[in-house]
Formats: C-alpha cells, sequence, structure tokens
C-alpha cells in the first residue's frame, strides 16, 4: 500500500514554491503595470510607444514562449537565470503588461474636474498624480489586480515545464511514482482553489481599506 505522507508532503514543498513565485511574480507585475500604464498617459511620444510596445508585446505572445525564451534564449546573451528567476521575470512582465492598461484605464476614469482643480492649485502634473489621481484610482484599479494576481497564480504552472518544482512539477513527479493521477491533481487543485480564495479575500480587504482612506481624505 503506498504511503502517500510523503507524497503530499513533496507536494505541500512545492506548493511553497508556488507561493514564493506568486508573491515576486505579483509585486514585479504591479511595478511594471504602473511604470507602463502611466507611460501610455505620458505627454512623452516615446515614452507612450516604449510603454506600447512592452504591453502589446506580453499581451500578444505565449507566456510559454516567453518563458522559454527568458530561460534558454537569454544565456545566448550572457543573461542566465535560475529557475525561479526566470519564471518571476516570465510571469511577472507578462501579467504587467495586462496590469499596465488597467493602470491606464483607471487614471483616465478620473473626471476632468479633478484636473482643473489641480491646474486651480498650480500643482505640478506629478503632484497631481500623486497626490489626487491616484489615491482616486488605486480603488478602481484593485478588483482587476487581484483578478491578474489570480491569473498569475494559475500561470505558475507553465514553470514546471523548465524544472522548477513547483506543485505542478511535484504532481508529476507522485505521479510518475505512484501510477496515480486522481490523488496528486486532485491536491493540487484544492491547492490552487485555496490561494485563489486568500488572494480574493485578501484583495478585497485591502479594496476597503483603500476606499475607507479615501473616504476620510474627502471628509
Amino acid at each position: 500500500m503506498t504511503d502517500w505522507s510523503g507524497y503530499i508532503g513533496l507536494i505541500l514543498q512545492g506548493a511553497l514554491v508556488t507561493m514564493e513565485l506568486t508573491v515576486m511574480g505579483s509585486a514585479l507585475a504591479v511595478v511594471m503595470a504602473f511604470v507602463a500604464g502611466l507611460g501610455r498617459v505620458s505627454r512623452s511620444m516615446a515614452i507612450r510607444a516604449l510603454a506600447t510596445t512592452y504591453i502589446e508585446f506580453f499581451r500578444g505572445t505565449s507566456i510559454f514562449v516567453q518563458l522559454f525564451w527568458v530561460y534558454f534564449v537569454l544565456p545566448f546573451a550572457g543573461v542566465t537565470l535560475s529557475p525561479l528567476q526566470a519564471g518571476v521575470l516570465a510571469l511577472g512582465l507578462n501579467v504587467g503588461a495586462y496590469g499596465a492598461e488597467v493602470v491606464r484605464g483607471a487614471v483616465k476614469a478620473i473626471g476632468r474636474e479633478q484636473r482643473e482643480a489641480c491646474i486651480a492649485l498650480n500643482l505640478t502634473r506629478a503632484q497631481a498624480m500623486r497626490h489626487i489621481i491616484l489615491p482616486q484610482a488605486l480603488p478602481l484599479m484593485l478588483p482587476t489586480f487581484g483578478n491578474n494576481a489570480i491569473e498569475l497564480l494559475k500561470g505558475t504552472a507553465v514553470v514546471s515545464l523548465i524544472s522548477l518544482t513547483d506543485m505542478t512539477f511535484q504532481a508529476q513527479v507522485v505521479r510518475a511514482q505512484t501510477g496515480s493521477t486522481l490523488i496528486p491533481f486532485a491536491t493540487i487543485l484544492v491547492l490552487y482553489f485555496l490561494m485563489a480564495l486568500a488572494i480574493s479575500h485578501g484583495m478585497r480587504w485591502l479594496e476597503r481599506r483603500v476606499t475607507r482612506g479615501l473616504d476620510g481624505m474627502r471628509t
């Protein structure tokens, strides 16, 4: 009879790698989303073109291909990354491209009267963006940022293709060693669901905090 305790432990070790990928990839995605999203609303044509190129490239190509380029092709240019670094970079850049459009849309959604008030207060464009526009735009971004984080979590499964021992990779190892498909893949199904649920609850909590803070500013 198969002793499943050791195999489940192996999958849980992989779950830690998946969580690490999700946290670091999401952090990079948020940074890229703001950089490219604000770049899209820049007055500089060069910055807008650069931001648009990044967004369209990473939205228009497969994460599978992007991961292989980062891990297998970049070493030919002298840049060698570990599987974890390659996974974080590929996932962060990919999801960040989608998040950039969220940032751009939220900034554009702030009414013209707010911008006119900034001009009346003699605020610079940077000051207006930091103190007036972004605090109001952030609550509009958070629900979609939460969805993007969940998509990134699910996308971490692709890193098993470069031998990173995430929980999908470990489930495949357990399947190969035990001949069972049901138990290892049912286990990671539940784990993915629980992680996604945690992200959803976390983002809703953050949204309430940000909205409450914004209401306090308005009053």
